[in-house]
């Protein structure tokens, strides 16, 4: 074992939309305009809010996860991932104590693995010396949090802004920011979230959220606070990998923008040379021994995906001829046969799986899963276990009566299992996100897929 320094400092909420990205992503850019090396991370599978705090930054944004990724691992990856940086801002999940169950992956649990001090962001606009009765509440749940202050969000005015700090410095809680409502700072959103860095222009929202920061934070006393943390003791990774020289095909473009870096680190660390493509606008796949589709927003690309026939047909025609493909969440949809979107409109996809997609009005499923897999596939062996989770608005519906089913997927708060994805021959995809840096066995059988189907190419 041995001591990492690694500032760090982690900025929870007490519920979901309180400002936690705004204020993460203000604070992010305003240090790396002060020539400070950030290194930003989030709590939880989310892969929207990374986005703003990258761009931010200037440099890829890490999700901490204890679900996806072996607890036990989670310090050592932490220092790995924040070599180099001046300080280490993490976003936490929902609510501070808010997780999978039994608070599993919460802000709270990755704050106390990783020896992290807590400011607790608060939104002031509906209350007064109320405040610092909740600040107390959330610290005094759990003596363990390394409680450092707290941050007051949406404040009305001057006056409301003294009211709550007198209340909190009588709790002996420390302020260590007061933001105040600002009417023309608003992050667009869609039926999952914020929208992607990726569809709109940052420039000027992170602009005036760096200028926020700089006018409301006390920056001093939080850089103060994340060099106070204490050093890690992290242990060396031995993890052995399976490798092999492989070229791996990952969609990128608006449509599929839903990547773990962590994941891909995993399959580049087992020897892949990552090759990056878009299906909306390239015209085939690249020279490559495998693909991977991400998730994203396909049914917001409906048309375009759609009319770049021969991408899809390329797509297939690699399919056919025994290509690994592996597609999670809206790469399963774009490998659908057709989409149905929200208002009905139907568009025909790559045909890969014999099923149609259809978008809902409400969202059908959320939360960690365990997916036992129901056929030997590229990703495992039948009866092996794989840890992600779902998040999506669609449904599939399978379009054969002997459909190929993927996995027995168990969520971590459902009372039954269900089944879903589509597994055959060297195709599989599903609703399932999972990170590869998480679960080496399913990293090792994918480049190893590839490895195979190169070498039978080649003719070996």
């Amino acid at each position: 074992m041995t001591g990492q320094h690694r500032p760090r400092i982690v900025l929870a909420g007490v519920s979901s939309g309180v400002g936690k990205t705004t204020i993460v992503t203000g604070l992010t850019a305003l240090l790396h305009a002060r020539g400070l090396t950030v290194q930003p991370f989030k709590v939880g599978p989310d892969y929207i809010d990374p986005g703003f705090h990258a761009k931010a930054a200037e440099r890829d944004s890490y999700n901490l996860d204890t679900w996806l990724s072996p607890e036990e691992r989670l310090a050592a990856n932490f220092a790995l991932l924040s070599e180099g940086a001046d300080i280490s801002l993490i976003e936490g999940v929902m609510g501070l104590y808010d997780g999978g169950g039994k608070g599993v992956s919460s802000t709270a649990q990755i704050a106390k693995l990783l020896h992290a001090p807590v400011v607790l962001i608060i939104n002031c606009q509906s209350i007064g010396t109320s405040a610092a009765a909740i600040a107390m509440g959330y610290k005094m749940y759990d003596p363990d949090v390394h409680f450092a202050g707290v941050i007051l969000n949406k404040l009305g005015s001057d006056k409301h802004e003294a009211m709550i700090r007198e209340a909190m410095a009588d709790a002996g809680i420390p302020v260590l920011g007061a933001l105040h409502r600002d009417m023309e700072l608003k992050t667009p959103e869609r039926h999952l979230g914020l929208t992607p860095v990726t569809e709109i222009e940052t420039t000027e929202l992170i602009g005036h959220m760096r200028e926020d920061a700089g006018r409301w934070l006390d920056v001093e006393a939080l850089l103060k606070a994340a060099e106070g943390a204490p050093d890690l003791a992290c242990g060396e990774d031995r993890e052995a990998k399976y490798k092999a020289s492989v070229r791996i095909g990952v969609a990128r473009d608006e449509a599929f923008t839903f990547y773990y870096p962590t994941s891909l680190a995993a399959l580049s660390a087992r020897g892949a040379e990552l090759v990056p493509f878009s299906p909306m606008r390239d015209e085939t796949i690249p020279d490559v021994d495998g693909l991977v589709f991400g998730g994203g927003f396909p049914e917001m690309f409906l048309k375009e995906l759609s009319g770049n026939a021969s991408m899809k047909a390329s797509i297939k025609k690699a399919a056919e001829e025994g290509m690994p493909v592996y597609a999670e969440c809206g790469g399963l949809m774009y490998l659908c046969r057709d989409i149905v979107g929200f208002e009905e409109e139907r568009y025909a996809m790559a045909g890969l799986v014999p099923a149609v997609c259809r978008m809902q009005k409400k969202l059908q499923r959320v939360g960690y899963v365990t997916a036992r897999a129901l056929r030997k596939s590229i990703l495992a062996e039948e009866g092996d276990t794989i840890r992600g989770h779902e998040f999506h608005f669609s449904t599939m519906e399978p379009l054969e009566a002997d459909f190929p089913w993927a996995y027995e997927m168990q969520g971590i708060r459902q009372k039954e299992p269900h089944r879903e994805g589509y597994a055959k021959g060297q195709v599989i995809a599903s609703y399932l996100h999972m990170n590869f840096g998480g679960s080496p066995r399913a990293a090792d059988a994918f480049i190893r897929s590839c490895e195979n189907w190169r070498r039978k190419k080649e003719g070996r």
